[in-house]
């Protein structure tokens, strides 16, 4: 389900490590008080613990929270780890991400700003 979710506008992505062992209630007061988004809008957070086997993701339904958990039998979530913040990314990079590899690629094409035909 999380590898083809898109039934949010946006995605954030908690960088750094999280307590894993939250639920609903403590994930969406870490979005609230510690990132100052509103984890009531069409927006899926994603969370990941040390051993970075798993993720967690929340996500407001309108009616409801989801809370969204997956673990890894192989392998490990190429997750940020430098930063404390909530980043949002790409659907491309979101794609990245689940398949496993890094959401900053360096090889990968950048789209191109400012240019003029004059």
């Amino acid at each position: 389900m999380l590898n083809d979710f898109s039934g949010a506008d946006r995605v954030y992505i908690a960088c750094g490590y999280t307590d894993l062992r939250k639920g609903i209630d403590g994930l969406a007061a870490l979005v609230q008080q510690q990132f100052e988004l509103d984890p009531f809008t069409n927006t899926l957070f994603l969370f990941c613990g040390r051993r970075r086997d798993r993720i967690k993701g929340l996500y407001w339904e309108k009616d409801g929270f989801v809370l969204l958990y997956k673990r890894l039998e192989e392998g490990v979530y190429q997750w940020p780890r430098s930063e404390t913040e909530a980043r949002q990314i790409t659907p491309q990079q979101y794609r990245w991400l689940m398949e496993g590899l890094k959401v900053e690629q360096p090889q990968a094409h950048r789209p191109v700003t400012g240019l003029s035909a004059i």
